[in-house]
């Protein structure tokens, strides 16, 4: 199968390795910006992984070329930060074929969704799939110039959902043999709740600000960085996202249950299952609180669950608090930016039972 990856980060470059060791072929693009890792792999015609996927797997176009990266491919993965599914989606929708299949990797709060808008794909005149996932299958770090060291493949615990859901299996089904671990969900609003994200690295990251302006990120993310009082703050994030995924028909895994199927935990503990996590062993803080930790964590994930905790009449508060705080102290207001809301979807004053049925 022809296999585009539109992303060089992390995940990117991750996804495309795997594709590949799985005798797909894939072609990998990114914008001019973002030239170090595009330019090494095409220059060694590859992506070479240490850790949990090992070895080099060729990689049949690395390039700037739209066009020649979507060039004949059945699947298409957009994989970075949500911030990057505007841009990507309008990169490839004047190629985007009837038949192919996009996936955003992962959803970060309505993936799917921005694609559709972004992609103007809401005319019907292209009969292509959309879906997200939950979560990225990697724990994964670039290395060096197109070298990644994955620390963790994901066992479990990762859902996919189409848009619409009836769609789903059709999905599951186009990438089963790389992926055999995948669920389906009820709908993509259960994919972008499932992400843990939005409950650990704002957390986290907030607790040890000043450690991380003091040391540039010199510690260890987990290991160090996670203490009981962290712990606290995290579950209680946890338990609102809980409750808007009650409030929606379907239940939404605590973190720490779901960090143990993914392979990252073997504590289902809120404190010593991060601290502990092999998953999470040797991970290094990022060097600056200016980070997607907060400008996607935040100002798309923690913001996404507080407007639909509004929409549902759901009460959100440490929600609240932390978008609140995380403002004042990078001095911006992630509330009222709010890049993703259910309203920029059309799915404002939609009642639980209305969302359920506009999304299957």
């Amino acid at each position: 199968m022809n296999v585009a990856v539109l992303g060089s980060g992390n995940g990117g470059c991750a996804l495309a390795f795997d594709f590949s060791q799985h005798g797909h072929q894939v072609r990998l693009f990114d914008f001019p910006e973002f030239v170090t890792n595009i330019q090494a792999i095409r220059e060694q015609r590859g992506i070479h992984s240490t850790g949990d996927l090992n070895g080099f797997a060729p990689i049949h176009y690395s390039g700037h070329d739209i066009a020649e990266a979507m060039k004949d491919v059945h699947l298409v993965f957009l994989v970075g930060p949500a911030y990057s599914t505007e841009p990507l989606a309008v990169a490839c929708a004047p190629y985007l074929k009837s038949g192919q299949v996009v996936i955003v990797c992962p959803s970060s709060c309505g993936g799917s969704l921005e694609f559709v808008l972004s992609a103007g794909l809401n005319s019907g005149t292209h009969e292509v799939i959309v879906a997200e996932t939950s979560t990225l299958p990697y724990a994964v770090r670039v290395d060096q110039p197109g070298r990644i060291k994955v620390y963790l493949r994901l066992r479990g615990g990762v859902q996919l959902a189409a848009l619409p859901a009836r769609q789903t299996e059709t999905v599951i089904e186009r990438i089963r043999d790389v992926f055999p671990f995948v669920t389906p969900a009820a709908n993509v609003l259960q994919t972008s709740l499932q992400n843990g994200n939005p409950v650990i690295h704002p957390a986290v990251t907030l607790l040890n600000a000043a450690i991380i302006e003091h040391t540039s990120g010199d510690f260890l993310f987990y290991e160090e960085g996670v203490t009981p009082a962290v712990g606290r703050l995290m579950q209680a994030v946890d338990q609102e996202r809980i409750a808007l995924g009650k409030a929606l028909g379907f239940n939404v895994i605590p973190d720490p249950e779901l960090g143990c199927r993914q392979g990252y935990m073997e504590i289902p503990s809120y404190d010593t299952g991060f601290s502990t996590a092999p998953g999470f062993k040797g991970i290094k803080a990022q060097n600056s609180l200016d980070h997607r930790y907060f400008r996607e964590d935040v100002g798309y994930g923690l913001v996404f669950m507080k407007h639909l905790g509004d929409q549902l009449g759901v009460d959100v508060p440490n929600i609240s608090s932390l978008i609140r705080i995380i403002s004042t102290i990078m001095g911006r207001d992630y509330l009222s930016e709010a890049p993703r809301t259910l309203k920029r979807y059309g799915l404002a004053d939609h009642t639980a039972e209305e969302l359920i049925a506009a999304l299957n």
